[in-house]
């Protein structure tokens, strides 16, 4: 293999578990070359994968559609369904193009196929992806504590000046993001709010980050978080390679099951992500998968959530576990 193609075009937290792949393709063919497929804004989180060298814009390949043919692939590696993608790389004759089996347009498009279910398996998302590598004979099953090896995520956009003066400080820098755009159950900005006035302000520096909606929609509903003078409000005001940079910078962070979340973790961060216990938004699946990642879910039959925008089993992890959790980790700080 000289070049192989990987294609995700879904969500940011969905395109971090789907970095490890690059790894570990890497790992066992150094000199293969790589290409991503994902959304535009996407870009930068790809762009600091040291193992993959093109990006290629989903919406720009389907207006370019020889963009695809220069490149050149010999294998795309359609992560999750995609129809517009899977029939470009078939019209680009792109030679062994794999997706899993049980759509239509797999049958029409892809001419190597893997079956199995996403919903119903108890394995990770991060370990689900790597079955997609069967038809290039390579081994499939991974174990969670693996897969931090082959991220090869590396920050280094500058940050804002001011910023970056702050992180400066002494105290332990730890990152709230508190909401998720609807990807998942949250915890309830007063949970952050109780959790950030008991973290003492001479040991912690906490930081508030969201996109601006996100923002917006905290200082509305609990501006008394953002008033604590521990608490410094940075939501909606760093472009992506900024808040990878950023997160290498900062110690800890708390969120659910979010972008941020698995990016910190992979970066090597003290995380902590909170879940509700329904498939397929567990733990199981979506965990946090890093060298100082953990995870709180209250094992429960969560049935009153179903179809609701709301978890009442996520508002049962208590704020006194979360913050007994995050106070043991200035300790371990390297």
């Amino acid at each position: 293999m000289k070049r192989i193609l990987l294609s995700r075009t879904d969500n940011l937290g969905d395109v971090l578990l789907t970095l490890p792949l690059a790894g570990y393709l890497k790992a066992h063919w150094p000199e293969v070359e790589l290409g991503f497929i994902g959304k535009a804004y996407t870009q930068g989180l790809v762009q600091a994968c040291t193992h993959i060298g093109t990006f290629f814009d989903r919406e720009s390949i389907l207006h370019q559609p020889g963009l695809l043919t220069d490149f050149r692939a010999d294998a795309l590696v359609m992560v999750f369904p995609d129809e517009a993608v899977l029939r470009a790389a078939y019209q680009a004759q792109i030679p062994i193009r794999i997706a899993t089996g049980h759509r239509w347009e797999t049958w029409r498009y892809a001419n190597r196929r893997v079956n199995f279910s996403r919903s119903r398996s108890k394995a990770h998302e991060a370990q689900l992806n790597f079955k997609l590598l069967k038809p290039l004979g390579l081994p499939t099953d991974v174990d969670l504590s693996q897969i931090p090896a082959w991220y090869g995520l590396q920050a280094l956009a500058p940050l804002p000046s001011a910023l970056a003066r702050i992180l400066q400080d002494a105290r332990f820098k730890l990152v709230l993001h508190p909401k998720s755009k609807g990807s998942a159950r949250e915890w309830g900005l007063e949970n952050y709010y109780q959790l950030a006035l008991g973290l003492p302000a001479q040991d912690f520096q906490i930081f508030v980050t969201g996109v601006a909606e996100e923002g917006e929609k905290v200082r509305q509903e609990k501006p008394e978080l953002l008033a604590l003078p521990h608490v410094m409000d940075v939501s909606g005001q760093l472009s992506l390679p900024e808040l990878l940079r950023f997160l290498s910078e900062c110690d800890g962070l708390l969120a659910c099951s979010t972008g941020p979340l698995h990016i910190a973790s992979a970066l090597g961060k003290h995380t902590l992500g909170l879940f509700m216990p329904r498939r397929p938004m567990h733990p199981g699946r979506w965990q946090p998968v890093g060298r100082k990642a953990a995870y709180l879910v209250k094992e429960k039959d969560c049935y009153r959530c179903k179809g609701q925008n709301w978890c009442a089993c996520i508002e049962e992890i208590r704020v006194e576990e979360v913050r007994a959790i995050i106070q043991t980790w200035p300790k371990g700080r390297e």
